[in-house]
Order: C-alpha cells, then structure tokens, then sequence
C-alpha cells in the first residue's frame, strides 16, 4: 500500500510550530523551579531573578564556545577538497543551493556512519560526516545527509538545541538546590506557623525537584526529534529528491555501527542516533524511529513552487543544476 501524500510546506509549518511551543514549555519549567527555590528560602522573586540569571550566564557560554567543545569531544578535524574531493564538493553545492555561506568541512575517523552539523549561525557553521559514512554513500544519498545538515544550519536547529542543553542543565542545577533546600534547610521565617497551603506548597516544591529534571529531559529529547523531521522536510525541499535522504537513512539503519566518540551531550546533533540507528522512539529518544523517518521522507509531495516565468533561472554547480 502507497504511503499518503504529504503537503511538503506544511510539514515544515507544524514541525517549526511544534518546536517552539516544546521551548516555551521549558522555559516555563525553568522559571517556576526557580520560583519554588525562592519560595523555599523565602524569596519567591529572588529565586525567580537566580534561575533566570543562571541561564542567561550558560546560554553566553554555550553560544560562543558550544561548537569547539562538540568538535573536540567527537575527535574531528578539518579537510581540504584536495582529501575528501566528492564530501567537498557536495557541501559547497548544498551551499550554493541553500544561499548559506560556505561552513567548514570536517571527518571524524570513525567506522560508524553518521554525521552532524555545529555552530551558532551560518557563518560559523560546520559539517561533520564520519569517514565510514562517506565510504558507503553515493552521490546522491550523500547530497540528501549533506541537505539534511545543512537545513539544520539553515533552520538555525544547533542554536536551538544548545538552548534546550542549557534550560535543560539548569533545571537540573535548580532542581538540585531546590532538593537541598527542602530536605536540609528547614523552613523560612515566612513558614512559621504552618498552615495547610505551606504543607500543599513544601508538597509542590518537593515532586517539581524530583520531577522537574526528568519531564525536562523528556522535553528536550522530544525538541531533538521534532527539529529532526524538520531537516528532514527542509533537506528534501533543498534537492527536490527525498528519495535521496530516505535511501541514505536505510543505509544507516542496515549499517548501524555506534560512533565510538559519541557521547550523550552530542547524541541529538547527529542526523540517526550514534548509538543505536535502530533504537526504537520513545520519550528518551534522541532521534524519531528511522523507518518512521523514511515513510515521511517518501510520503512527501516535492512539486516545485510556482514562480513567473521571467524568474524561472537555473544555476549549475560542478556537474548538478539546481533551481533558484
């Protein structure tokens, strides 16, 4: 049976709409974690104005330094065309396509086939592919990985994901202090007395230290692979051929060998999980079931926009003419 048609623009509409409502839920998180540290201590205003001074402080930190340290802790180093002549190529000819700046081009010596893209904008991005996924893929299955990354770039998707690290990693600190401060720091002078609504907000305070760092993993696993099938749809709208990126993807589920330098801080920057291709969704799932991923992928409706018929120009990189 034919999978259904997919309008293509609206996949990226509600995948873009998914995301950022899954963002302002996190932010939401973080800010009444902050708020029942302050009430704990005393201060519900002041714990608010920590959080939110907490996470500022990591998001500049994480900004500026995010994609040195992923390229340090996944062994990667830059190449020339004169090394890499076909993965060169064809990241300048998704460039070009894509009107984004040219990103730096680096390998992980690695079995494992993946990829990943870094960087906070589009002048400072890079493209990343591991030498065991550039031996197994031809031409265009490497345009469709290399498309995929590229709309991550395009879509701004690291920026967005090193933010949910960072809330996420906050949560986490506050959830901490917020553990500490109920177990071991009595009650404020403001707490004196009782009452049930200070029971009811000492009950409150206790399951979000508890919950609040496990629903924020959640939520930030679940942002990782709505910005997935964004790249996904945006990838296949870069080359008007999913089928590219969809063959690309059984490959790398046949293949499924771990990046042995993945960890899980990287895990969500790769186009399929480095540790398991295969591993089946679920809440703690960095990426979305890779056969899921494919029947989208083929599912997807490509039908060149409209355009008058002064604008319909082309232009030709290496041997591929691709439309403006």
């Amino acid at each position: 049976m034919m999978p259904q048609r997919t309008d293509f623009y609206h996949e990226i509409t509600a995948n873009k709409f998914k995301s950022f409502l899954l963002m302002f839920i996190f932010v939401a998180v973080v800010i009444l974690v902050g708020y029942a540290i302050g009430y704990a201590a005393g201060n519900a205003v002041g714990g608010l104005a920590f959080a939110l001074v907490l996470s500022v402080i990591m998001s500049f930190a994480s900004y500026y330094w995010s994609d040195r340290i992923v390229l340090m802790l996944s062994n990667a180093r830059e190449v020339s065309r004169e090394e890499f002549p076909q993965f060169y190529d064809v990241v300048e000819e998704m460039s070009i396509a894509s009107g984004l700046p040219m990103p730096r081009v680096y390998v992980m010596d690695e079995d494992g086939p993946n990829a990943f893209a870094t960087g906070r904008n589009p002048k400072h991005a890079v493209v990343c592919a591991t030498t065991g996924l550039l031996r197994i893929m031809n031409r265009d299955e490497l345009q469709g990985v290399i498309a995929h990354e590229m709309s991550h770039v395009q879509n701004y998707d690291v920026l967005f994901q090193t933010i949910a690290v960072v809330l996420a990693g906050t949560v986490v600190i506050l959830g901490y202090m917020l553990r500490m401060r109920l177990f071991y720091g009595g009650r404020s002078r403001d707490d004196r007395g009782g009452g049930g609504l200070q029971a009811i907000m000492l009950l409150v305070g206790l399951l979000l230290a508890i919950l609040a760092p496990i629903f924020t993993m959640m939520l930030r696993m679940a942002i990782s692979r709505r910005r997935e099938y964004l790249a996904d749809a945006s990838g296949a709208k870069l080359t008007r051929y999913p089928e590219g990126l969809a063959s690309a993807l059984e490959k790398l589920a046949s293949y499924n060998k771990p990046v042995q330098a993945a960890n899980n801080a990287t895990a969500p920057l790769f186009i399929v999980n480095p540790f398991n291709a295969k591993s089946i969704g679920s809440l703690f799932s960095t990426h979305p079931p890779i056969e899921d991923r494919i029947q989208r992928l083929r599912a997807m409706d490509i039908a060149p926009e409209p355009q008058p018929e002064a604008d319909q120009r082309t232009k030709q990189v290496g041997k591929h003419t691709y439309r403006k």
